[in-house]
C-alpha cells in the first residue's frame, strides 16, 4: 500500500479523496492554483504544492506540473478525481514514465472508452446497442447540418472529450445546428482542450441510467447497481438517486452484465461508469463510458456500503477485489442534490462571490438515516469564475425512496448559504414536486415542469399558517427582549398583546396569541383568523439563522434572514418577506404606495458576473427579436444573450475581454 498519494484536483472531490486516504493511513499532497491558495483541500492535505495561475489550462491541466509536484513531495501515486486530467490517456502514460502509479484504469481502457466517438465505435464492434448517430469527427458547419438532416431531428451535438454538460447542444432544426455546432466546439476547446464534436439522434423523453463497475488487475469485474440521473438542466445532472425507480431486477441484471462485458473487453481495472439512455419501456442503449469516478458516486456508496475511492486505491496498489458479484447487495435508497452557485430565479445563471455564511445541515450516519455533505468550501470561501460552480453535494440515505426524499427536503431546509445566489430553493421545490415523488422521470423533466424558468411558488394556506406562526414567535420574542433592555422605558404594563397582523409579502393575516408568553425556549399557542389553535415550540433565539421547532403537529426548519422591520423566511421552496404588525399599523401599511423598480427595458444587462467573449452588433444597428447580441462566459459555460424585441442599438458599453458584474450595462436600445 502507498504511504503518500497526490490528488490532482481541487474542491469537494479533492477533500473526498483526502478523507478516505486519511482513514487508510495514507498521507496526502494537494495541488493548488493562485485562486485556490486558501482552499479547504489545501488545508486538509498533509502537504500542498502551488502549480500556477488560476486558469485550469495553466495549472490543473498541466501534467508536467503535477509530476513535478509528485517528485518534490515523494508522492508514489496520483488520484485524479474527476474532470481535469482524469480521462486524458497521456497523463497515466507520463506518470508511468516517471515511476508514479496512476490510481485509475489502464491506458487502453481510457483510450477505448474515454473518447465518446471511439467508445461508440468500440461498442458497435462489441455488439452493444448504441444510439443511432454519426461517429466521425465533423469538420464544418455545413457538414454538421447535412449529417443532422440525414439522422433526423432532433439531434444532440456533443463534444468528443466532453463531460458535465459542457460542449453539448440539442438542435431541432438547421439553424440550431449551426449555432450549437459553434458553441459546442468553443466550449469543448476551452474546457477540455479538444474541440472535436459528433452528432447522434436525440431520443425524446429518455431516462439517464448508469451502471457503476469496479475492476481489478486480476481480471475481476463487478457491477454495483445503478444510479438514475434523469433530473438534468442543460445536460448537467442536478439530482441523482440509487437505485432507479424504473428498473426491475431483471433489467438491472441485464444492464449490469452488459456493462461488465464491456468493461472486461478493455481489461478495465478501476472504478468506472457505463452510461445508458433508457426508454420508459425499460429499453436501453449504451451512451458512453466514463473511465473515472463519477460526481454522483456517493449514492452508490450509501446503498452498497462500498467506499469506491478506497477500492480504487487498493486496486491501483495491486490488490484483488474483496467483493464478489453475489456479495453486492443494495440496501435502502439514496438521493443526492448538487448545490450550485447559480441563481434559479434568473435562469440559473452562475453566481460568484464569497460565502458570507455557509451552514450545511449536520451530518448523520446511522442504519435508519444518513445525511452526508461532500464539500470543498467553508464559511468565508470564495466561489470564483474559473471553475465549476458546485458548492457541495448533499446526500441522504433511508430505508425507502419516500423516506430518503423527505430527509433530503428537511436537510435542504437547513442548508443555509449567504453571500451568493444558490439553487437550494429550486432543489427544495423539486423534492416536493408530485411528479418527482412519483418517480415519473425523464431528462426533460425540468424543461417540462419549468418551461418559463423557476419562480418561487406562492405559499398555500398551510405554508402561510406556518410562516405566520413562526414570525409571530420571533417578532414577539424580539419585542419582549427590547422591552427589558437595561435603562429602557417600559412601553406597556407587562401584559402581552393578543391580537396581531402578520404581513407576508402583500398578504395580511390576522393572528391571535392565544396562550403562552414569548421567551426562550418559545412555547405559545396561536390561532390565525378564525382557525384552530396551534401550539408553537422552538428554542430559537434572536440572531440565529434557523428557526427549528414544531408548528402544530409539523416539524419545521425555516431559514431566517433579518430585514429592516422584518424578516425573509425560506422554507420548502417558498420565500416570503414577513413583518409583525399591530392591527392599527397594518391598517396604515395597506395605504402605503408600492415602490416600482427602475425601467431597464431599453438596456441589455449582464445577467451574471462573467467575461465578455464577443459583441455581435454595433451602435446604430437595427436588430430583430431573437437576434444574437453578445456572448458572456462564466464558469466555463458560454451564455448567448439575444434581443427580446425589435430595436436599434444606441450605445455599446462593453467590449470583448471585459469582466462584468451582474446587471452591468452591456448596451442600450431605442
Amino acid at each position: 500500500m502507498f504511504s503518500k498519494i497526490l490528488i490532482a484536483n481541487r474542491g469537494e472531490i479533492a477533500c473526498r479523496v483526502i478523507k478516505t486516504a486519511r482513514r487508510m493511513g495514507i498521507k496526502t499532497v494537494a495541488v493548488y492554483s493562485d485562486a485556490d491558495r486558501d482552499a479547504v483541500h489545501v488545508e486538509m492535505a498533509d502537504e500542498a504544492v502551488h502549480i500556477g495561475p488560476a486558469s485550469a489550462s495553466q495549472s490543473y491541466l498541466v501534467a508536467d506540473k503535477i509530476i513535478a509536484a509528485c517528485k518534490q513531495t515523494g508522492a508514489e501515486a496520483v488520484h485524479p478525481g474527476y474532470g481535469f486530467l482524469s480521462e486524458r490517456a497521456s497523463f497515466p502514460d507520463a506518470l508511468n514514465t516517471a515511476g508514479i502509479v496512476w490510481i485509475g484504469p489502464n491506458k487502453r481502457a481510457i483510450e477505448a472508452m474515454g473518447d465518446k466517438i471511439e467508445s461508440k465505435k468500440f461498442a458497435n464492434e462489441a455488439r452493444v446497442s448504441t444510439v443511432p448517430g454519426y461517429l466521425g469527427v465533423i469538420e464544418s458547419i455545413e457538414e454538421a447540418v447535412r449529417i443532422a438532416e440525414e439522422i433526423g431531428y432532433p439531434v444532440m451535438i456533443k463534444a468528443s472529450a466532453g463531460g458535465g454538460g459542457k460542449g453539448m447542444r440539442i438542435a431541432w432544426n438547421a439553424a440550431e445546428v449551426r449555432d450549437g455546432y459553434a458553441r459546442s466546439k468553443s466550449e469543448a476547446a476551452s474546457s477540455f482542450g479538444d474541440d472535436r464534436v459528433f452528432i447522434e439522434k436525440f431520443i425524446e423523453n429518455p431516462r439517464h441510467i448508469e451502471i457503476q463497475v469496479l475492476g481489478d488487475k486480476h481480471g475481476n469485474v463487478i457491477y454495483l447497481g445503478e444510479r438514475e440521473c434523469s433530473i438534468q438542466r442543460r445536460n448537467q445532472k442536478v439530482i441523482e438517486e440509487a437505485p432507479s425507480p424504473l428498473l426491475d431486477e431483471e433489467t438491472r441484471r441485464r444492464m449490469g452484465e452488459q456493462a461488465v462485458a464491456l468493461a472486461k473487453a478493455v481489461d478495465y481495472d478501476s472504478a468506472g461508469t457505463v452510461e445508458f439512455v433508457a426508454g420508459q419501456d425499460k429499453s436501453f442503449y449504451f451512451l458512453e463510458m466514463n473511465t473515472r469516478l463519477q460526481v454522483e458516486h456517493p449514492v452508490t456508496e450509501l446503498v452498497t456500503g462500498v467506499d469506491l475511492v478506497e477500492q480504487m486505491i487498493r486496486v491501483a496498489a495491486g490488490e484483488e477485489l474483496s467483493l464478489t458479484q453475489d456479495e453486492v447487495k443494495l440496501n435502502g435508497w439514496a438521493v443526492e442534490s448538487r448545490i450550485y452557485a447559480e441563481d434559479p430565479y434568473r435562469g440559473f445563471l452562475p453566481s460568484i462571490g464569497r460565502l458570507v455564511r455557509y451552514r450545511p445541515p449536520e451530518e448523520v450516519f446511522s442504519d435508519e438515516l444518513s445525511i452526508r455533505n461532500d464539500t470543498g468550501v467553508v464559511e468565508g470561501s470564495e466561489i470564483s469564475m474559473f471553475y465549476d460552480p458546485m458548492i457541495a453535494k448533499l446526500i441522504t440515505h433511508a430505508s425507502t425512496r419516500a423516506e430518503a426524499i423527505d430527509a433530503m427536503s428537511s436537510a435542504l431546509d437547513a442548508f443555509y448559504v449567504d453571500g451568493i445566489q444558490h439553487n437550494v430553493p429550486f432543489l427544495t421545490a423539486l423534492m416536493n414536486h408530485a411528479r418527482w415523488k412519483a418517480g415519473d422521470l425523464s431528462t426533460s423533466f425540468i424543461a417540462d415542469e419549468y418551461p418559463d424558468g423557476f419562480f418561487a411558488a406562492t405559499p398555500d394556506d398551510d405554508a402561510y399558517a406556518v410562516f405566520a406562526a413562526v414570525v409571530l414567535s420571533m417578532g414577539a420574542l424580539e419585542r419582549e427582549r427590547l422591552d427589558h433592555l437595561p435603562g429602557r422605558l417600559r412601553p406597556h404594563s407587562g401584559a402581552v398583546r393578543e391580537d396581531w397582523v402578520i404581513k407576508l409579502d402583500k398578504t395580511y393575516l390576522p393572528i391571535r396569541l392565544a396562550a403562552g408568553y414569548p421567551g426562550t425556549p418559545v412555547e405559545i399557542d396561536v390561532a390565525i383568523g378564525d382557525g384552530p389553535v396551534m401550539n408553537v415550540e422552538s428554542d430559537w433565539a434572536p440572531g440565529e439563522p434557523l428557526w427549528s421547532g414544531r408548528v402544530g403537529s409539523r416539524s419545521v426548519t425555516v431559514q431566517v434572514r433579518k430585514l429592516p422591520g422584518g424578516y425573509r423566511l425560506d422554507w420548502q421552496g417558498y420565500s416570503v418577506t414577513a413583518k409583525v404588525m399591530t392591527p392599527r399599523i397594518a391598517e396604515l401599511d395597506r395605504l402605503m404606495p408600492d415602490k416600482l423598480p427602475p425601467d431597464t427595458s431599453k438596456m441589455l444587462l449582464c445577467p451574471m458576473p462573467g467575461l465578455v467573449v464577443s459583441i455581435h452588433v454595433a451602435e446604430g444597428q437595427e436588430v430583430k427579436a431573437g437576434e444574437q447580441l453578445a456572448v458572456v462566459e462564466a464558469m466555463k459555460m458560454e451564455n448567448v444573450l439575444r434581443a427580446e424585441r425589435d430595436c436599434v442599438v444606441t450605445a455599446v458599453k462593453a467590449a470583448p475581454g471585459d469582466s462584468l458584474a451582474v446587471d452591468a450595462v452591456i448596451m442600450e436600445f431605442s
